[in-house]
């Protein structure tokens, strides 16, 4: 494929002889699902290829009535190029500067989510898609272990999510982070679980370098000394289980004047170092720690689970796998992945612990029960 850019239009040439040309109509970073929904796109037809070095669109008349069919790579590449173009254009025009005063970094969408609706304006919000408690982490901050990341969660997760949305946004977020502009404060959001401490220290890290002030909010430390109360129900253990209207409260009464000092991103990288080198792929978190354990750490739980469910039967049948995940997520307050645990459960499967009903396309496809 040849391109070439007049911004805000992009070319894209196909052999045998097809131009499509899109034209950039946002600031923001592109995932595959808006490809076709944000922005516009016309076809155009070439005699030879040579024609292309020359062509202008705006000389030229689109084709109307006809599909073209895209193969996956050709539209991943088109993707690539356009968030280039947008970054370009983005940081020559110190967009950034106009959104936002500050920055605030979030290592899940749902907790991103809460911080946009709860801040006041200028502000700008980035998030990573992930679950960072699970999955390896080993050498993240580069494309070679992002990629031995992307094909491990492929493998071996069940999730909704596009393969290649995910990698999309995970990459957008990398993009963001590197188009933060020099001397803005930077706030990072976390909180008591092993997702977001892990995600903390990853984030840290591609910080390393920046001059910027950078600021550590512990969520669910701030909501249970200043907001919680003894009759609260629930216990918080995520920044997405604080509304929005605390988390705006905690940002403008407790945010740290004070940003993190060089000993203390030192000491962030040092444990980043060990995160960064490991393949290990379960994270917990453990009094006041987080740790690395072995990926059948919550194997004798899930089947000690099953037993129980059983016993409540009068004659041992087939259970939803949904079903033994919510038993064991109630049990644990939410502090384990649910994806995790299916990823298991289909461990024990192909093990011969469990035998299985229907297809594990989901746990909401087939059940289990323990083997005779």
């Amino acid at each position: 494929m040849k391109t070439k850019a007049n911004h805000p239009f992009i070319y894209f040439f196909i052999e045998p002889n097809v131009v499509f040309v899109y034209n950039i109509k946002t600031q923001n970073y592109l995932t595959a699902s808006e490809l076709v929904s944000v922005g516009e796109w016309e076809t155009f037809e070439l005699n030879h290829e040579d024609e292309f070095a020359r062509f202008d669109h705006e000389e030229s008349k689109p084709l109307e009535g006809r599909v073209y069919l895209m193969k996956q790579d050709d539209r991943n590449i088109m993707l690539k190029e356009i968030n280039k173009q947008i970054q370009k254009h983005r940081n020559l025009s110190n967009i950034n500067k106009e959104l936002s005063k500050s920055f605030h970094i979030v290592s899940s969408e749902s907790a991103a989510g809460s911080l946009k609706v709860g801040l006041d304006q200028p502000k700008n919000v980035i998030a990573f898609p992930d679950l960072f408690s699970i999955g390896p982490m080993w050498k993240l901050e580069e494309k070679v272990g992002q990629t031995f990341r992307y094909e491990w969660l492929f493998e071996n997760i069940n999730s909704s999510e596009n393969d290649d949305e995910y990698e999309n946004k995970f990459t957008n977020a990398l993009l963001e982070i590197e188009g933060i502009p020099d001397q803005v404060p930077i706030y990072i959001w976390y909180a008591n679980n092993a997702d977001e401490q892990s995600g903390v220290h990853f984030i840290v890290h591609l910080l390393r370098d920046r001059a910027n002030d950078i600021f550590l909010l512990h969520s669910t430390d701030l909501y249970s000394t200043y907001i919680s109360r003894k009759d609260d129900a629930q216990s918080v253990f995520y920044t997405s289980q604080i509304r929005p209207k605390n988390l705006k409260y905690i940002f403008e009464r407790f945010k740290p004047l004070i940003p993190l000092s060089t000993k203390d991103r030192i000491q962030m990288q040092r444990k980043w170092r060990t995160l960064g080198q490991s393949k290990k792929i379960l994270r917990l978190w453990c009094n006041e720690d987080l740790i690395s354990v072995p990926e059948v750490h919550y194997d004798p739980l899930i089947v000690n689970t099953l037993k129980q469910l059983h016993n409540e039967q009068v004659n041992k049948d087939f259970i939803k796998a949904g079903r033994v995940i919510g038993e064991i997520v109630i049990q644990m307050d939410g502090m384990i992945s649910d994806f995790f645990l299916e990823y298991r459960i289909r461990h024990l499967i192909y093990s011969g612990v469990f035998e299985l009903k229907g297809i594990p396309k989901s746990m909401k496809h087939y059940s289990v029960k323990l083997r005779s």
